[in-house]
């Protein structure tokens, strides 16, 4: 370990290599995804990206259900409540109406600057990665 502090050797072997490489990821990033997850819930909100079936009606009107591709980004209160519901170790299930909630809100409503009677159908997903 002296001889990578002093700069007499500044490529480890292997073996310490990986063991440095773990005992930093042990050590920093339960602390990284905290801070990300922080910032995600208070101002920085999720980005959804997924593949499902959505459907919809909005007054009186209704457009059927199909397989469409979405990503949008969702506020931070709702990044809040589903990153809450994971830490608790919600099944896929009950994280759904979450996800459709947001989704609702942001892509569909806009935020809520639009279409303020919107009911949007959300099923059948085929994937759905979070990013912070």
């Amino acid at each position: 370990m002296h001889r990578y502090l002093a700069g007499a050797s500044t490529k480890p072997h292997k073996r310490l290599q990986e063991a440095l490489t773990q005992e930093t990821e042990d050590q920093w990033q339960p602390q990284v995804r905290a801070q990300r997850r922080q910032r995600a819930a208070t101002s920085g909100g999720l980005v959804i990206t997924c593949r499902a079936t959505f459907g919809f009606t909005a007054n009186g009107t209704s457009d059927n259900a199909r397989v469409r591709d979405i990503i949008s980004a969702v506020s931070p209160s709702h990044a809040a409540r589903i990153l809450d519901a994971k830490e608790r170790g919600a099944t896929d299930d009950e994280l759904q109406p979450l996800l459709a909630e947001a989704i609702t809100e942001s892509y569909f409503r806009e935020g809520g600057t639009t279409r303020a009677g919107l009911h949007v159908d959300f099923r059948d997903v085929e994937h759905l990665p979070i990013d912070f």
